[in-house]
């Protein structure tokens, strides 16, 4: 395996065609990210079928992921879909439906003016231009654009200080999960959690509907990076997090997003959770064909701080280099993880409950890698947890998930250093080991005489991740 790190890319107009999907996925694209916040059920449907067919094409299987719009603010539809706004000039935000100008913008929430006050400052397109409020009264928000930009439409509103009371899911959110179900999303995002509680009603439509989809909790807001609450959040999260640095940039003071990076990438690894590092990683390459040396710097850091996949938004979404900044990512990876503290991750990155039988066995596993000389994990899996707690060791030899069900395959495209494939389902456990030791031959992760690790959990035990054996591959 020649990269260990995933790579989220989002699916837009400048890369939603089957061929520029097709070289997104063969430049390194491990999970592709829909963003329900754009777009109608039938056009996200389409790109759906585009993207299976672009990954039968590559010949790789990719995870997609639905990101569910969440209680933001977000400004109406725009005249012409974009328009700039300058330095200087007057811009009225209304509660009313509106076709937005250069004067003025609807936006989605009634307490909009009765939340500001003169003085305070709003925040548009990811903090780009910024407004100072004039005057709020009734159902208008009269404001002077101390910093410019384009604003198109649906774009976000932040009000740093401001607590919103909006729901954490509403119906326009339950509606994209029942078609996440309907259309074979393998991953769904929450975005602007505050709490573990926020989690709850999402995970709870996907257990009406019987579906085991892993939910993301996307950090964005100053209470749910910090304290306690963090924790929770993490715990609660089965398909990890998501470090959300743009809107954290906005709603907090942004020299402290590095650090509160830095400690979520370790809460997750402390919890076994896979964490993903997303927003304006490379963002000089939507309109430029290189990074910058800073953005290089900071991908590269996001990999040292334990990051399972770092994420391109605008770049692949927008950018006029889509495949080229996937192309960078992946570069960017390989030459960072030879570098990486594997032996200090074993041993210090999880927290290792000792009383934990599937912390304790893949523990041992990874460890027998550098004890033994194994040259890969081979990890049969249904649901895919126990690759998840294989990953979340780091061990430096590839992982290879062997699954019978397609979307585990596809799901297990976010883990750090796990590559998956498809197997039918085992008839008993010398049939097991005798296809992991075929299947690592034949995926060339392990040659013919050398060792491998085979992990696994025996469903007729009940007790989670409970094999471990040595094999010599035939």
């Amino acid at each position: 395996m020649t990269r260990r790190t995933k790579i989220v890319a989002t699916i837009g107009p400048a890369c939603n065609d089957e061929a520029t999907l097709v070289e997104l996925i063969e430049a390194g694209a491990d999970v592709l990210r829909l963003n329900f916040a754009h777009a109608t059920h039938d056009q996200h449907a389409a790109t759906i079928e585009r993207v299976r067919l672009a990954a039968e094409k590559a010949g790789r299987e990719v995870g997609l992921l639905g990101d569910l719009p969440g209680p933001k603010l977000r400004i109406g539809d725009i005249a012409g879909d974009v328009v700039e706004l300058d330095s200087g000039s007057e811009f009225t935000l209304t509660t009313k439906p509106t076709l937005g100008d250069a004067h003025g913008a609807s936006v989605t929430w009634s307490g909009l003016a009765a939340a500001l006050d003169a003085g305070d400052t709003v925040y548009l397109a990811d903090g780009s231009i910024r407004l100072k409020v004039l005057e709020s009264s009734g159902d208008e928000v009269r404001c002077e654009v101390e910093i410019g930009g384009a604003l198109s439409s649906h774009k976000g509103l932040n009000l740093p200080g401001v607590d919103v009371d909006l729901p954490a899911v509403d119906e326009s959110d339950m509606s994209w999960i029942d078609f996440s179900v309907e259309h074979g999303i393998d991953l769904l995002a929450v975005s602007f959690v505050r709490s573990a509680a926020d989690l709850e009603p999402v995970q709870a439509r996907l257990k009406q509907l019987e579906v085991d989809i892993p939910v993301i909790a996307k950090i964005e807001k100053p209470q749910a990076a910090q304290g306690e609450n963090a924790v929770e959040i993490v715990r609660a999260a089965g398909g990890g997090i998501m470090v959300a640095r743009g809107d954290l940039g906005i709603e907090m003071p942004i020299a402290s997003v590095p650090l509160l990076q830095k400690r979520l990438l370790k809460l997750a690894g402390r919890h076994s959770k896979p964490a993903i590092t997303a927003t304006q990683m490379l963002a000089s390459m939507v309109t430029s064909p290189r990074p910058t040396r800073a953005e290089v710097t900071d991908v590269a850091n996001a990999i040292y701080d334990g990051t399972d996949a770092v994420m391109l938004s605008e770049e692949t979404a927008v950018g006029r280099n889509p495949v080229e900044a996937v192309k960078v990512m992946a570069e960017i990876a390989r030459e960072t993880e030879p570098d990486l503290p594997y032996g200090e991750w074993l041993l210090g990155r999880t927290s290792n409950d000792e009383h934990e039988i599937a912390s304790s066995v893949t523990q041992g596993a990874v460890g027998a890698v550098y004890r033994l000389g194994l040259a890969a994990i081979v990890v049969p899996t249904s649901s895919g947890r126990t690759a998840r707690m294989v990953s979340a060791h780091r061990p430096r030899v590839p992982v290879l998930a062997v699954s019978p069900r397609i979307e585990t395959v596809r799901r297990l495209n976010l883990l750090f250093g796990v590559r998956s494939v498809l197997a039918e389902q085992w008839s008993g456990l010398r049939d097991l080991l005798a296809e992991c030791a075929m299947l690592a031959e034949r995926e060339g992760v392990a040659r013919s005489g050398e060792l491998i690790a085979i992990t696994a959990g025996l469903p007729e035990q009940e007790l989670g991740t409970n094999l471990f054996e040595v094999h010599r591959v035939p």
